[in-house]
């Protein structure tokens, strides 16, 4: 937790301090502006987040501002914290992970963990441990489809491991991999299992370092081969049989969320550079803020950046009071702001001219961090299929061609598929 004065937390049933909210959001935008754009420049030089911006981050208390206060948490509200990851995803895009990754994961974990597990859950809510989210392989992409195995050993005090996990963001410096396998012999959802294994140095297990990447430069990312590694079956979150409710429950649809909100900030971070660069850029005697083509394209970004941010907005109040159209909207707000971040960021960086291909202007690193968005929590071709389905089912419950309000996709379809 943070000494800060300006600290929000809400225990349950306590009116919300808005003033203190207002606080603190004010701080994160002056943090962004100021101390966080230098770190942006020495994580873009060094292609690494050092542990001295992790630390500042966790003790500033930004990594545990979603989580309960019985978790170690400041308990602010899912659409209360939108609002600050808009602002935090302004910032370098490996900032913004590391503030929604943290804020996110202890969902899936926290309505499956024992006595033991929750201190070490708690340990992450606070920035003390960090755990990687490792369900993604090179030939699997949905979850149901992980063929990632474990078997039982002889004295059925640990799990055999073996298989493959690729993509999988924080896997390099993590202390945990919450990892999705499933028991040999078992097809689709049935034999899943969800393990919190130590990356302690573990026998037959290797992390590749894959962290070359377009865009988020800094965030590690691995590739994982696990050979017969010992897991004790006291890390098992959940049933044998649970794995998938672990990795897609109550994780995945507020996450899409968060992601829809991140490219939202993003965008508006865009913008904000594109009309800066227009009121000071003159051609032929005049600024480009005075030309029409520039214009219609500020306006443009403008109405697309408001409609984008309504729309995520209204999927954070549905989750918050769990409507049944909660996992349509969850998949539309993330088609709508993907989709709109692009159009965004290529018009902020039209604006810039060819001085928005050099690295030394920011817009550069904007352009390349919004494309990592597109696939982050699936893409926008999974989304679709998760709102397609809801609505035809809704539908076809309804006994019309209208339906009012779409029922959330089950488990089995909200498909993980970040790559």
């Amino acid at each position: 937790m943070s000494d800060d004065p300006n600290e929000v937390v809400v225990p349950d049933g306590a009116a919300f301090d808005e003033a203190g909210f207002q606080a603190l959001k004010a701080e994160i935008e002056a943090w962004v502006r100021g101390p966080g754009e230098e770190w942006s420049e020495r994580v873009e030089a060094a292609g690494d987040v050092p542990q001295a911006l992790y630390d500042e981050l966790r003790d500033r208390g930004w990594l545990s501002l979603a989580a309960p206060v019985e978790l170690g948490g400041r308990g602010i509200p899912f659409s209360r914290y939108l609002e600050l990851l808009e602002v935090i995803s302004r910032s370098h895009g490996s900032i913004r992970m590391l503030v929604h990754v943290n804020n996110g994961l202890w969902r899936a974990m926290a309505p499956f963990v024992d006595d033991a597990q929750r201190e070490t859950l708690k340990q992450a809510v606070s920035g003390e441990k960090l755990v990687a989210f490792t369900l993604t392989e090179a030939t699997a992409g949905t979850g149901a489809d992980i063929r990632s195995t474990v078997r039982l050993s002889d004295d059925g005090s640990h799990y055999l491991l073996n298989g493959e996990k690729h993509l999988i963001t924080f896997g390099v410096k993590c202390d945990y991999w919450l990892l999705f396998a499933r028991l040999e012999g078992t097809s689709g959802s049935a034999g899943t299992v969800a393990l919190l294994v130590p990356n302690t140095g573990l026998p037959g297990a290797e992390v590749i370092d894959d962290s070359e990447t377009m865009g988020v430069r800094g965030t590690d990312h691995a590739i994982l081969t696990f050979t017969d590694t010992p897991v004790p079956v006291s890390a098992r979150i959940g049933a044998e049989g649970e794995g998938l409710a672990v990795a897609l429950g109550g994780f995945l649809l507020p996450s899409r969320v968060s992601v829809a909100m991140s490219a939202v900030g993003l965008a508006e971070r865009a913008q904000e550079l594109a009309i800066d660069y227009a009121l000071k850029r003159e051609t032929f005697g005049k600024k480009l803020a005075e030309r029409p083509v520039i214009q219609a394209y500020l306006a443009e970004n403008y109405a697309d950046i408001a409609a984008a941010r309504a729309l995520v907005l209204e999927a954070a109040r549905a989750y918050e009071q769990g409507r049944p159209d909660a996992g349509a909207l969850s998949s539309a707000s993330k088609i709508v702001a993907v989709d709109m971040l692009a159009r965004v960021t290529d018009k902020a960086l039209q604006v810039h001219g060819g001085q928005g291909f050099w690295h030394r202007n920011a817009i550069e690193r904007v352009y390349r961090d919004a494309r990592a968005q597109r696939f982050e929590e699936g893409t926008n071709e999974i989304q679709k299929t998760v709102v397609a389905r809801a609505v035809l089912a809704a539908a076809a419950a309804s006994g019309t061609g209208a339906a009012p309000a779409p029922a959330p996709a089950p488990a089995s379809d909200a498909e993980k598929a970040e790559q």
